[in-house]
């Protein structure tokens, strides 16, 4: 019996992730959403692609929970989009009511789900997914640091001008503003990145990863990323499906790590079939750790005015 997986949100993100699934034809897929016609028209579409892209997956659309019954897998993009001018903070009321909503209607009909955080702010809305979920930690994973590893990534390649599968990186922290790009651990085909660069050239990298999210904005007017948000996701389910072991940088659920309690926060995480199997923690500098806990403090901000 093939898996299921549920795409809550059929905006951009979300068919985005759904066409990706079926396309690598991993399992069934259903999108929801409240706007009637939406997920049942993009769904029809996405599974009249399977001819051609030779996947024979199931894909459809609705507008009512008891269809995504039990999912292996939720990817939950629901909410607000950032609009140009707008913080990541900005977002924090209005969807903090749409993923308590949201996740309810999760647990009721797909209780022993896996839980894959987009909507924004991440960690905020981990938290959020967390509580009302009373799901295990393992199982509410944030989608952020593949991104932003991926920005970082994509950023050097173009620098240097080499291929991206030669180029390795991951960012840690909270997903904005304050998230930490870890240069040290960063290399190409090996090669220390701090070799290759000079400190001004990477200060400049770090800070367009940082602002890479906001820099689409600006370009797109009206929206925000999603063709490299869905192929972060389908990295991170691709893991858990197939019981990789895969090292990736997730928002997890922090008990002491890095000196951070009680916080979603980015940080190396082993993926498998059971969300999240191990939390790693890499030895970071007296620098590294002050930007990890200035960015544990701007989640912590977030989740004391939703008071979750």
């Amino acid at each position: 019996m093939r898996k299921k997986i549920t795409v809550v949100g059929s905006g951009n993100v979300g068919a985005s992730v759904a066409l990706r699934l079926a396309d690598r034809e991993l399992a069934d897929v259903v999108m929801i959403d409240i706007l009637e016609g939406i997920p049942q028209g993009k769904g029809l579409d996405i599974l009249q692609a399977g001819p051609v892209m030779r996947s024979d997956v199931q894909v459809s659309g609705t507008n009512d929970y008891k269809d995504t019954a039990n999912s292996d897998i939720v990817v939950v993009t629901a909410g607000f989009p950032r609009q140009p001018g707008m913080s990541r903070d900005d977002l924090l009321m209005k969807n903090y009511e749409v993923i308590k909503g949201t996740t309810e209607k999760i647990v009721q009909y797909s209780p022993n789900c896996i839980l894959v955080m987009v909507t924004n702010p991440l960690d905020a809305m981990c938290q959020v997914a967390l509580r009302v979920s009373k799901f295990a930690k393992h199982r509410v994973i944030g989608m952020a640091g593949v991104l932003d590893s991926a920005r970082f990534r994509t950023f050097i390649a173009q620098e240097l001008n080499v291929s991206v599968e030669n180029v390795q990186a991951f960012v840690l922290g909270g997903h904005g503003d304050t998230m930490v790009p870890l240069v040290r651990y960063s290399n190409v085909a090996g090669i220390p990145l701090t070799e290759l660069m000079d400190s001004a050239t990477i200060a400049r990298i770090v800070q367009r990863t940082r602002d890479g999210g906001a820099e689409i904005v600006k370009y797109l007017k009206a929206g925000s990323a999603f063709y490299a948000p869905s192929a972060a996701v389908l990295e991170m389910v691709d893991a858990i499906l197939k019981d990789k072991k895969k090292i990736l940088p997730c928002a997890a659920y922090l008990e002491g790590e890095y000196g951070i309690k009680g916080l979603f926060v980015g940080v190396p995480v082993k993926l498998g079939a059971k969300g999240i199997e191990q939390i790693l923690e890499v030895k970071v500098t007296p620098e590294e750790q002050a930007a990890m806990l200035k960015s544990a403090e701007a989640v912590r901000e977030l989740v004391d005015v939703i008071k979750v």
